[in-house]
């Protein structure tokens, strides 16, 4: 399978794409945090007059080998994502979902004002908490350690759903199910315990808010069948792309951020892929 990456407004490209040629859409907008998401790529060596102490002892030096960057603040959230999600609607297939994946302060007016009154509330199927333990530790309230993803269909009576598919976890307390269920393992939930994309990771991509492969790959294993067209039209590094290389899917990714666009130019070398202005 192949994919198609455009460095163009989400935009203008949606409004592009034919009615109902999409079987799934997987999406991270950005979160309207307010703040510049940054994201620095450091290398570090052993150097008595370095500026950080290691282990042991040892001195190392730190030196700053790029930092990619974007703006995640728009005076009016929703307005700006709904020409979006009505373009999103139309190019669904009707056994096609979209996974919208959100934080916590905006979720609440994402699902009520956005999702609701675009795919209807019978469209809606799940709210899926991505739960992980990573981050500061706030010392006047709980600590905010989980994303939200809601999963909407075009047609509750048609959607694809592909529970056989879905790759099993762990059971939390294998000891109470016996052996052989303990080797299956079991069905994830509609939470998701998986970690962050880690400091040393082999997927690290130095791209600001990146998405473990790990979440956006369950999602297209559930939602989508091989062969089958995913699109991610806030596509940052890339991550869906991926995940659809490993799933045998085609997909449409978009981004215009040069960074993102560059990242993915590196992540997808020697892939069957397609670049669009």
């Amino acid at each position: 399978m192949g994919g198609r990456v455009y460095n163009s407004d989400n935009l203008t490209v949606l409004r592009e794409l034919a009615d109902a040629s999409v079987d799934l859409i997987y999406i991270d907008p950005p979160f309207n945090t307010g703040k510049r998401q940054k994201r620095r790529s450091i290398k570090i060596e052993r150097d008595a007059g370095g500026d950080r102490t290691g282990f042991k002892g040892e001195r190392y030096r730190t030196t700053e080998l790029a930092e990619r960057a974007y703006s995640d603040a728009y005076d009016d959230f929703l307005e700006f994502l709904r020409p979006r999600m009505m373009e999103a609607y139309r190019v669904l297939k009707p056994t096609g979902s979209i996974y919208f994946h959100v934080d916590y302060r905006e979720a609440h007016y994402c699902k009520v004002f956005l999702l609701d009154a675009i795919f209807g509330r019978e469209s809606f199927i799940n709210e899926i908490i991505w739960a992980y333990d990573y981050g500061g530790r706030g010392k006047r309230r709980w600590p905010a350690k989980h994303d939200t993803i809601f999963l909407y269909v075009k047609d509750p009576a048609l959607y694809t759903f592909n529970q056989d598919a879905i790759e099993r976890i762990p059971y939390m307390a294998p000891g109470l199910v016996g052996p052989e269920k303990a080797a299956r393992g079991k069905l994830p939930t509609d939470v998701w315990w998986h970690t962050i994309v880690g400091t040393a990771s082999n997927e690290k991509t130095g791209y600001p808010t990146q998405k473990p492969l790990g979440i956006v790959r369950r999602a297209i294993q559930a939602s989508s069948n091989p062969g089958d067209v995913v699109l991610d039209f806030f596509a940052g590094s890339g991550t869906t792309g991926a995940a659809c290389i490993e799933e045998d899917r085609e997909f449409i990714l978009v981004d215009n951020n040069p960074q993102a666009i560059e990242v993915m130019r590196k992540r997808f070398e020697g892939e069957d892929v397609a670049w669009e202005a």
